[in-house]
């Protein structure tokens, strides 16, 4: 199938050559054609025409149900089809289905017809995952969408791979671009969860899931396609009353609130509107929270530990409280931190995540606190760097008695920070992210899912110096399968006790000299740890990381995960490949497995559900 960007190219090419400087038409030059797809001169931005009126804070916050396991999967699964498979046999198995149905936004008119919505299960964010480590599980994914004319949700494509982010997955199940389905189709992702190496500290609790297709992320995210997986262990356990006194006894159960933050653009009648023609990013006027816009949450006078989420798909926020109190921080994007730290602010851009702990034991029943965005972004292309005044309410927290004790607590200590071996580095590498020729580039390209950008070797680390381009754009680079930790922050050594802060538009960095002083850390906006797998880059930005790749083979992608830069080709395929194959710069898919071109890794997949069954009898 060709690319959407390919068929636009030649189109342009063959049917509107006559509008092309002559120059143009006679170089008969693609690349030099891609100029041309920029958006038409004089174009009205998306907020020129606000959406309907709809009052804050007048319906519950939605928040998504527990996904619960089936017993069996039928046909059963291919064990061929995934790699150490055998090791981590599958304890439970997930049946989970996209679908389309109308979801209400709002009740006040025209939300309250409901908007033409996707999403997993009949909900938006689909259910919530609660996984353990040590308890590999597989989810078998049907798209049950509407084909294209029949659908509801007329911008976004029924083909679709699921993302879960950032998970240490292997290849074939990590839900690449590349790996799409159609409607009426089925995928299994076999989640072995288990850290990097076995290696404790490597660990990862707030996951998320979401729609990666090539070149539709993020109009299929915008539609509805997203919703959270949740990591636990001994230490993280889910469990406010555990007895076991490694435990961390955070809040826990209906205490242990996800929410997702999706900014949306509505027409007059309500329904989720969308631009294809925007290149630099969508931004809408309306605030949702879990699919709901700006709602209110009833809180007991106790602890509550919150997973906020910034789901995109181009917008970053700065969060706080309008009470002026801090924020307890436990993680930056999926990694508990060594230590919790309190933040007047919290800095999301886009798929970055951090838990926090939220104490509301002070207030009184009838108190409303609101949770506020004070970062001005007027463009797709990232924040202005200015201050919203006064800031935007975007969910309320209603306070009410509590019904029983608080067994919660935050710890002291939290998860110590992987080890950087740097006798492991192979290779470094420079990635810059920057704009050209009406498309959004990595070192001057833009994504070929069929060229290899990078040949990793498995076991090894490597350093990559993440940059970008421009001056007038920001860029949160997100890649997958592992997670990294940043060295160098324009120039600047992080360490483990290094605090970024971000104040007045300028990185500032302090250091925690003092971590046994019985007192939290304490920054002015957090900007997330030293272990991520989203590197923010602000204009001008530079920053140093090292990552390790272990444990699987084959295909992953690095991109910018303002998703309507991914879908305009700001990403790049880098592969793990055996010891002593690793390699630099670029080659093609055939130059790398050969013909035909397929990782060596996987066995062919059985043509029917009766092969399956039989070669699962013949691995017992």
């Amino acid at each position: 199938m060709p690319l959407r960007r390919d068929v636009l190219k030649w189109s342009i090419a063959a049917s509107g050559a006559g509008l092309l400087p002559k120059a143009a038409r006679a170089a008969a030059d693609p690349k030099a054609m891609l100029v041309y797809l920029c958006p038409p001169d004089g174009e009205a931005p998306e907020l020129a025409t606000p959406s309907p009126p709809a009052r804050p804070f007048v319906q519950p916050l939605f928040v998504p149900p527990i996904k619960q396991p089936v017993e069996r999967l039928v046909p059963p699964p291919d064990p061929r089809a995934h790699q150490l498979y055998k090791d981590y046999l599958p304890r439970k198995f997930y049946e989970i289905r996209e679908q389309e149905f109308v979801w209400c936004y709002h009740p006040d008119a025209p939300y309250d017809k409901g908007s033409g919505s996707w999403g997993f299960d009949g909900s938006t964010p689909g259910p919530t995952y609660h996984a353990r480590y040590g308890e590999p599980v597989l989810v078998r994914r049907y798209n049950e969408l509407p084909t294209v004319g029949v659908s509801k949700v007329n911008f976004a494509l029924p083909s679709t791979t699921t993302h879960l982010h950032n998970g240490h997955t292997a290849s074939e199940s990590d839900g690449q671009p590349q790996d799409w389905i159609d409607s009426g189709e089925f995928w299994d992702h076999h989640y072995a969860n288990f850290p990097a190496r076995q290696d404790p500290r490597e660990k990862l609790t707030t996951l998320w899931y979401h729609d990666h297709r090539m070149d539709f992320t993020a109009a299929n995210v915008y539609a509805g396609l997203d919703g959270f997986y949740l990591l636990f262990d001994d230490e993280d356990s889910g469990d406010e009353n555990d007895a076991n006194p490694r435990a961390w006894r955070l809040p826990s159960g209906d205490y242990d609130v996800p929410l997702i933050f999706h900014d949306i653009l509505f027409d007059e009648n309500g329904q989720v509107r969308w631009n294809s023609f925007n290149t630099d990013g969508i931004l809408g006027d309306r605030y949702t929270v879990n699919r709901k816009i700006q709602p209110f949450f009833e809180v007991e006078a106790r602890k509550y530990r919150f997973r906020l989420l910034n789901g995109g798909p181009s917008r970053f926020y700065r969060f706080a409280l309008s009470t002026g109190k801090p924020f307890c921080v436990l993680t930056g994007d999926g990694n508990v931190l060594p230590e919790p730290i309190d933040a007047d602010q919290i800095y999301l851009s886009v798929a970055q995540r951090v838990d926090v702990v939220l104490d509301f034991s002070q207030h009184r029943p009838g108190d409303r606190i609101h949770l506020v965005n004070n970062l001005e972004q007027t463009n797709g292309k990232g924040p202005s760097g200015r201050t919203l005044d006064p800031p935007v309410p975007i969910l309320e927290f209603r306070v009410k008695a509590a019904t029983g004790p608080d067994p919660s607590r935050v710890p002291k200590r939290l998860r110590p920070l992987p080890v950087v071996d740097m006798s492991l580095v192979k290779q470094h590498r420079v990635w810059e992210f920057d704009y050209d020729g009406g498309l959004w580039t990595v070192n001057g390209k833009v994504f070929e899912p069929n060229r290899i950008d990078a040949g990793v070797e498995r076991g090894s680390a490597e350093i990559w110096t993440i940059r970008n381009g421009g001056n007038s754009w920001s860029h949160p680079v997100h890649c997958h399968f592992t997670e990294f930790i940043i060295l160098e922050v324009n120039g600047r050594p992080i360490h483990p006790t290094t605090l970024q802060d971000h104040v007045d538009g300028r990185h500032v960095f302090t250091e925690n000299l003092d971590p046994d002083n019985g007192k939290r850390p304490r920054v002015h906006t957090f900007m997330g740890g030293q272990r991520r797998d989203v590197a923010t880059i602000l204009p001008g930005d530079e920053i140093k990381v090292y990552i390790r790749f272990s444990d699987f083979l084959g295909k992953y992608v690095m991109h910018c995960h303002n998703v309507v830069h991914e879908d305009h080709a700001m990403m790049i395929r880098w592969d793990i490949v055996e010891p002593g194959k690793g390699f630099v710069g670029s080659r093609s898919v055939r130059q790398v497995y050969g013909t035909p071109p397929a990782p060596p890794h996987l066995e062919p997949r059985p043509a029917n559900g009766t092969q399956q069954a039989d070669q699962v009898e013949d691995d017992r």
